[in-house]
């Protein structure tokens, strides 16, 4: 967050009587909700469950972690949706929602191959709505144990890969090896483009910016976001899902009365201005893009857009990258439109072809992992 600008518009005095001393700081770390980041792995000795640790990890859109699992047996479940997590304004045919869980589904198969077992995934085994998720199966889950299994290299990154939405670091450049193993590992169901220079780069920076910036501006689209933040330690503990903005800085300017949802949303408030140039500064920082494209838009494209996303991601973090989805302008609802024009135009040379990922690339310190909740709160009994 941009605190020069949060504190002119509070005065340090005013933020500084709101943290009630410097001790609040070390206190607002939502620990709880960050426990299973540090528990993956460890707690559970049956295989299903120990894979089913790891994915819930998996990046998915507005941290809305959408899986329920259904447990059969220790090497056998069903993965479903849970359709109260979905994003009707912004993800009105919930592709968005499906991709998350094809990430879910790339995790859980990477970290059952670490285990030495091998998982069969048969996706939407009863079938699908094109438009409109249902309470069929996203997907059957089913692991044999497999000798001599040689684990992904991928894998070691589970733990390390996060997000990052800060603004990134203008004056290192991304080497083109680095792209091309993002390439490498995505596997043959998308094709994968990226940039690190020249016209493209300088083009995406602005379309992101100005994608993102509009999302903002949409009352119906941006409110949707802004009910999903969870603002401050308890918030986030209480619903370790959505988008978090925690840390003692801006949970102080919540105690102020300066960060709240309300100042947010208002387009006329100091706080919503300074969203709206944070936006800016984090796209117009991009030091790259990668890009997925399928050849349809089936809910089977979706997953394997999902699964290579996760891969992706993984090989960013491998060569030290960090990366944000920016997805305003692969989207369907009408104040997009022009932008999913352009980006179709510009991504992919015609025909049926369907841009599903895009993501920023570059150097940052690491922000640290999303808030996740427990595995156990995601199983259903049978």
């Amino acid at each position: 967050m941009n605190r020069r600008k949060f504190l002119v518009i509070t005065g340090s005095t005013a933020v500084i009587l709101a943290a009630g001393g410097a001790g609040f700081a070390l206190t607002r770390s939502p620990t709880k909700a960050l426990l299973p980041w540090r528990q993956a792995g460890t707690l559970y000795s049956d295989p299903i469950r120990h894979a089913l640790s790891y994915a819930i990890l998996a990046p998915n859109p507005h941290n809305r972690q959408p899986w329920q699992v259904t447990l059969i047996s220790e090497t056998e479940a069903v993965l479903s949706c849970d359709l109260q997590r979905l994003l009707p304004a912004t993800d009105p045919y919930s592709r968005q929602i499906v991709i998350g869980l094809g990430c879910f589904l790339e995790l859980f198969a990477l970290a059952a191959a670490a285990n030495g077992y091998v998982a069969d995934i048969s996706a939407f085994p009863s079938g699908h709505d094109a438009e409109m998720l249902d309470g069929r199966p996203v997907a059957h889950l089913k692991l044999k144990k497999t000798a001599d299994l040689k684990p992904d290299p991928l894998f070691a990154q589970a733990l390390k890969r996060h997000t990052n939405r800060e603004p990134y670091e203008t004056d290192k450049e991304i080497p083109a090896q680095a792209l091309a193993n993002m390439v490498a590992v995505a596997g043959q169901a998308v094709s994968v483009g990226t940039t690190n220079s020249g016209r493209l780069l300088s083009d995406l920076r602005i379309l992101t910016k100005d994608a993102l910036q509009g999302e903002i501006k949409d009352p119906g689209a941006y409110q949707e976001s802004v009910d999903l933040m969870r603002i401050g330690k308890a918030e986030i503990e209480a619903n370790p899902d959505g988008i978090f903005l925690g840390g003692a800085f801006l949970e102080t300017l919540n105690i102020a009365g300066v960060l709240t949802r309300k100042t947010v949303a208002d387009p006329t408030t100091s706080s919503f201005q300074i969203g709206l140039d944070m936006a800016a500064e984090s796209a117009m920082s991009s030091m790259g893009f990668v890009w997925l494209v399928t050849k349809g838009n089936s809910r089977l494209d979706q997953i394997e857009a999902g699964r290579s996303y996760l891969r992706v991601a993984l090989q960013a973090t491998t060569d030290g990258l960090v990366m944000q989805p920016m997805s305003q302008a692969l989207q369907e609802y009408p104040a997009m439109a022009g932008f999913y024009k352009t980006i179709h135009d510009q991504l992919t040379d015609g025909g049926p072809k369907r841009v599903q990922m895009l993501a920023r690339l570059g150097y940052a310190k690491d922000q640290g992992p999303a808030p996740r909740w427990p595995l156990a709160s995601r199983l259903l009994s049978s």
